[in-house]
């Protein structure tokens, strides 16, 4: 007779509100009607915590300091009762809308053990030797110039960045091939060592500048074949989970370009919302520099390409369809990604007997000398952070600094051990482990300005140390 597993009220609570989220009348209903049915199947646990299982298909923890309600996952294995609540007192944050719930899933694994697929490898490696055959004269490195030679064609650029901002957590093997095929365009090593590359997430504008220029420059084929690089590189990356939501959200911004096929239509896509004079000025032969102006109004028109980068960018990501949101919060809500990238963290180390407690560990090496962290977290990680502080375990990793071109400095030595051992189970919890403390890591950094130091974060790097002889396990779970 097969085992029957214990009846949960976690999973019995989550079951029953993504029923009634994918009821089609779901999204029918008034917010206050939504809250009501919400406050319903609030649960509550021995110890007094309240749970909802709402927007983004998440789990919010109610603070009972302030009444706010936390992304936070809930302990495993743990008893609760269901309870009524306060519909006034749901905000409307914690109200699914409906396409929330479907998300893309994906994966928060680092590429540090299980190896990007060889499948995948081998077809971006063709798409960049193809890349790098174009003249840099054509194809001018107008972003990643602190990551390549100043004769690299952007076409190449346009391969990395695409996989640099799909990347949930851009940490990988020092030998993986993806990062190694593009030994020879490099402008110097990249950070971090021969165990693990700790890189840089790019901003969506740096791909969004590679195209602009080039219609700026009016050089629409050439811009439209950077969209294409982009599509195609994306279109590739979806074999893998890692990359998949964002990959998804890149193609749903660059193939409407890709359907236009004359260059004088494709350069309405550049003038759409955004100011033409320039292009007017050029069509009467007024302005002559490289970029469409005369070389004495370069310089003063930086600000106003800058503009013209930021409302192109925001145009992209119009087009992508609401079921992609979370995918795209590194973009437009950073305190909301932040605290998406606290919530994989603490599900990732599921398997330890505290995980908050553990997290509060990897959460201890961030720079946080504004205070700005504890308010940020939920009752359960606060304490274990705050408790780490009265022992002098916070910031560990803040004595990093950064040299002027951007890559954090080498420090030398090793990082400090973090206050608790995590101890994964397998390869697999490891990555996992790992990239969600470094895309956390990476998310305070686009809240705060605080940066990455080059070898990891200590909690990150300590668990590296323990993982190494594994970094060239076969791939597996991702396809």
């Amino acid at each position: 007779m097969t085992a029957v597993p214990p009846w949960d009220a976690f999973t019995a609570a989550e079951a029953e509100v993504r029923a009634m989220v994918a009821d089609p009348r779901w999204q029918r209903l008034p917010l206050p009607d939504r809250a009501h049915v919400l406050a319903a199947r609030i649960l509550v646990t021995p110890d007094g915590d309240r749970w909802l299982f709402g927007a983004h298909a998440r789990w919010h923890l109610l603070d009972p300091a302030d009444g706010r309600w936390h992304l936070a996952p809930p302990a495993r294995r743990v008893r609760a009762r269901q309870v009524g609540h306060a519909t006034t007192t749901l905000p409307a944050a914690v109200v699914p809308q409906g396409h929330d719930f479907h998300a893309e899933p994906g994966s928060t694994q680092a590429f540090v053990g299980p190896d990007v697929p060889e499948s995948l490898t081998e077809q971006l490696r063709l798409l960049l030797r193809a890349s790098g055959r174009k003249s840099e004269l054509d194809y001018p490195l107008t972003a990643f110039g602190e990551i390549f030679a100043s004769d690299v064609p952007s076409t190449v650029a346009a391969v990395w960045g695409t996989i640099m901002w799909c990347a949930y957590a851009p940490a990988f093997d020092g030998n993986e091939r993806l990062i190694t095929v593009f030994g020879e365009y490099l402008r110097r090593p990249l950070p971090g060592d021969e165990w693990v590359r700790w890189l840089p997430a790019p901003p969506l504008l740096d791909l969004v500048t590679l195209v602009a220029e080039r219609l700026r420059a009016g050089r629409s084929r050439a811009a439209l074949r950077l969209a294409a690089v982009m599509a195609d590189a994306a279109q590739i990356l979806l074999l893998d989970t890692r990359f998949r939501p964002r990959a998804l959200a890149l193609l749903t911004m660059v193939e409407p370009m890709l359907r236009t096929a004359r260059p004088e239509d494709f350069r309405g896509e550049f003038t759409s919302g955004l100011h033409s004079a320039y292009q007017d000025a050029a069509g009467n032969g007024s302005l002559t520099g490289p970029h469409g102006r005369s070389r004495d109004s370069r310089a003063d028109s930086q600000g106003d390409f800058q503009g013209e980068d930021a409302a192109l960018r925001e145009a992209w990501l119009e087009r992508v369809p609401a079921r992609l949101c979370r995918a795209l919060l590194v973009e437009n809500d950073a305190e909301a990604h932040f605290s998406h990238t606290v919530y994989d963290l603490v599900d990732a180390l599921s398997f330890m007997p505290d995980p908050p407690a553990a997290a509060a560990t990897f959460l201890a090496d961030l720079s946080d000398s504004r205070r700005m962290l504890p308010g940020r977290l939920d009752h359960r990680l606060r304490m274990a952070y705050e408790e780490l502080a009265r022992a002098g375990r916070v910031g560990t990793s803040a004595a990093d600094s950064t040299e002027p071109d951007g890559f954090p400095a080498r420090t030398g030595g090793l990082a400090p051990e973090p206050a608790l051992e995590v101890t994964p189970p397998d390869r697999a919890s490891a990555a996992a482990v790992l990239g969600a403390a470094y895309a956390m890591g990476l998310a305070w950094g686009r809240l705060t300005g605080a940066k990455v130091p080059e070898r990891g974060l200590a909690s990150q790097s300590a668990l590296v140390r323990k993982i190494v002889h594994e970094r060239d396990d076969h791939h597996t779970g991702h396809i």
